[in-house]
């Protein structure tokens, strides 16, 4: 698959930059619970399914996650290491985080945790993505679907998904609130500026060596 092709390239910068957005992300999920404001619209489904069957936060995490993984087999698409992981380590580590991270007391303290939740959320897409070895199963499903249906946008896909694993969501008792509109309107932004920030050539230039 090309995205291990990749670690030709500056591997252990590659891996440890995908492993450490990849926590990011998980602590970042962890934060934006723990505010209890709302979360954004995967988290609302994880959350509601949480609710439902009894499960921890991270182990429907890492099922909706490979349940997700498996529609991208009628796409033909090829995950990479980082698909891969993205599915399993996020999940242990909003587990993790949250047996030690307590609940905000107090709005100023649940403010706190909501901006910095979205806020490290973006810059843990900017790592993962950046490292260049595949994208979440999550941002697989949209891109396979736009590349075997180009005549629909990507904003149009991710918006129905989005709206659909939102309502879902919500009908099962996840949490809606400030936070999930925050995090509409700022993850776009946040991604656009902290994706550059991390981005890592798929190969190195002419004369250089992988560190």
């Amino acid at each position: 698959m090309a995205q291990l092709g990749n670690l030709r390239h500056r591997p252990v910068r590659r891996l440890t930059q995908l492993y450490a957005g990849l926590v990011l992300y998980g602590v970042s999920m962890a934060l934006m619970i723990r505010s209890e404001l709302g979360l954004d619209p995967w988290d609302v489904f994880h959350q509601g399914l949480a609710r439902q069957t009894g499960l921890s936060f991270g182990t429907v995490t890492i099922a909706v996650g490979a349940l997700v993984l498996l529609l991208w087999i009628p796409l033909r698409q090829r995950p990479g290491l980082g698909t891969v992981s993205n599915v399993v380590v996020i999940g242990l580590v909003v587990d993790a985080t949250l047996t030690v991270l307590p609940p905000g007391e107090g709005m100023p303290a649940r403010v706190a945790l909501l901006v910095a939740g979205i806020v490290a959320n973006g810059a843990a897409t900017g790592l993962y993505l950046g490292a260049g070895l595949g994208p979440g199963p999550r941002d697989g499903l949209m891109t396979g679907f736009v590349a075997r249906h180009p005549r629909f946008s990507v904003r149009l896909v991710r918006t129905v998904i989005e709206i659909t694993v939102l309502a879902l969501g919500w009908l099962l008792g996840g949490t809606v609130g400030l936070g999930t509109v925050a995090y509409a309107l700022t993850i776009g932004p946040l991604a656009q500026f902290f994706i550059p920030v991390f981005a890592l050539p798929a190969r190195p230039a002419a004369g250089a060596y992988a560190t």
